[in-house]
């Protein structure tokens, strides 16, 4: 029932808001060397060459989704478009997964990549992003790699410092999503 409510009002909100397209994404090269230098101080371990691969494919990789998935609007908007099959992908959970296995091919000696999850709430669906740490450390000592939130545009912080979510392991939110710990 609360699907349902769900996709009715996303529906009835895509069709309201349908005159707010948002511009494809771009990103400067400032705003590329600044991911890398966060990337490149969550450990000295991290190898600065990695750092800005992983921070160039963060920021391209999204903009390539973008325009491959079509996004024109905000993101709430694209997920009532796919959820009515106006659209293939763009749902949070499909970047997530994007981002992970692009910047995985990288086969990075020196950063971990990490699912996060942010679970539901009386207030907020659930949400999923991309995350990046220094090789063996905490997802939670990482910077959170969100494309979806700003429709293609890549929104990244540290784990911690992004309030706006409640981000932990994917694993954890899911067991106690199938456990009924959390109904969903």
């Amino acid at each position: 029932m609360i699907r349902h409510f769900l996709v009715l009002f996303l529906t009835f909100a895509a069709v309201a808001l349908a005159g707010c397209a948002t511009q494809p994404p771009t990103a400067s090269q400032n705003e590329i060397d600044e991911l890398a230098s966060a990337i490149r101080s969550l450990s000295p371990t991290v190898d600065p060459t990695e750092a800005q691969t992983a921070a160039t494919i963060s920021y391209t990789y999204s903009q390539y989704l973008a325009r491959e998935w079509n996004v024109t609007d905000s993101a709430i908007i694209h997920n009532a478009k796919v959820i009515n099959g106006l659209r293939e992908k763009g749902l949070c959970n499909d970047w997530a997964e994007a981002m992970t296995a692009r910047l995985r091919k990288e086969n990075f000696e020196t950063l971990d990549l990490h699912w996060a999850t942010s679970p539901p709430t009386a207030f907020r669906i659930i949400h999923h992003s991309a995350l990046i740490s220094a090789k063996g450390a905490s997802m939670y000592e990482g910077l959170i790699l969100d494309p979806w939130r700003n429709s293609g545009t890549l929104t990244w912080a540290p784990t911690r410092e992004d309030t706006r979510y409640n981000w932990r392991p994917r694993s954890e939110v899911r067991s106690e999503l199938i456990s009924g710990e959390n109904p969903y």
